[in-house]
């Protein structure tokens, strides 16, 4: 006979006889299965989606000088770009992007082979990046758009106008909100002539692809065990969790 048991953090949870759990592990098993090819189809209408040329000369700021869009691409034909919330002045960046940071330098090698590569980009100086960068003992390519239009026109960056508003333009819809700068993530396609498209761009929970942490969580009886009403209020910048 089944009972119910109460653990930390769990309240009521059934605990069954191995045969039984087994059971149930196997309707769990068609969903996933039915989920996984919905997941693979999406992917496939993400990659069909309509290709934008990229018509203006973006310049950022980098370890080496001034580098172009272009740049970034380093001999490959792909290229994702974070775009991690730290404005001028702000001293560090967004604790919440820097636990999707965390887990980036260790794709790199992976999606290199995949004829890919990948940058991130704020809108901050970039001698206010750098020492957040140092402190976070991050290797990944991290340039900033200071001066550039470039976080304005993917809609991650807003002007005072629209601050004042508070109504931006944010996730193909409008927001409540009064800040200057979001997240979010872009991918670019760089033909042989050099022509450069844009081909993505995903905001919100459309950048949860990226966090690894939550997909291992996700895994666990307690999933991510976050406060609804304030999810992520439990992230601190990795230097500064409790051991």
């Amino acid at each position: 006979m089944a009972k119910i048991k109460t653990f930390h953090g769990i309240k009521e949870h059934k605990v069954v006889s191995q045969k039984e759990w087994l059971v149930e592990r196997k309707k769990l098993l068609v969903k996933e299965k039915k989920f996984s090819k919905a997941r693979d189809e999406m992917a496939r209408q993400r990659r069909a989606l309509p290709w934008v040329k990229i018509q203006k000369d973006y310049v950022f700021e980098g370890p080496d000088g001034k580098v172009t869009l272009a740049d970034l691409f380093d001999g490959k034909s792909q290229l994702l770009v974070y775009h991690f919330m730290f404005g001028p002045g702000w001293g560090d960046g967004c604790p919440h992007c820097s636990f999707w940071a965390d887990h980036y330098d260790s794709v790199n090698a992976h999606i290199g082979q995949r004829d890919t590569t990948f940058a991130v980009i704020s809108r901050a100086p970039l001698k206010e990046i750098r020492p957040f960068k140092e402190r976070m003992g991050w290797k990944f390519k991290w340039l900033s758009s200071y001066g550039s239009d470039f976080n304005f026109d993917f809609n991650v960056s807003f002007t005072p106008e629209q601050i004042k508003s508070g109504a931006l333009p944010y996730n193909y819809g409008k927001i409540k909100m009064k800040i200057d700068e979001l997240q979010g993530v872009s991918a670019f396609y760089k033909d042989n002539q050099g022509n450069i498209y844009h081909t993505y761009s995903s905001y919100a929970r459309g950048i949860d692809l990226m966090n690894t942490t939550y997909n291992f969580l996700d895994l666990t009886a307690k999933g991510r065990d976050e406060n609804p009403e304030a999810s992520q209020d439990w992230v601190r910048y990795h230097d500064k969790y409790k051991k």
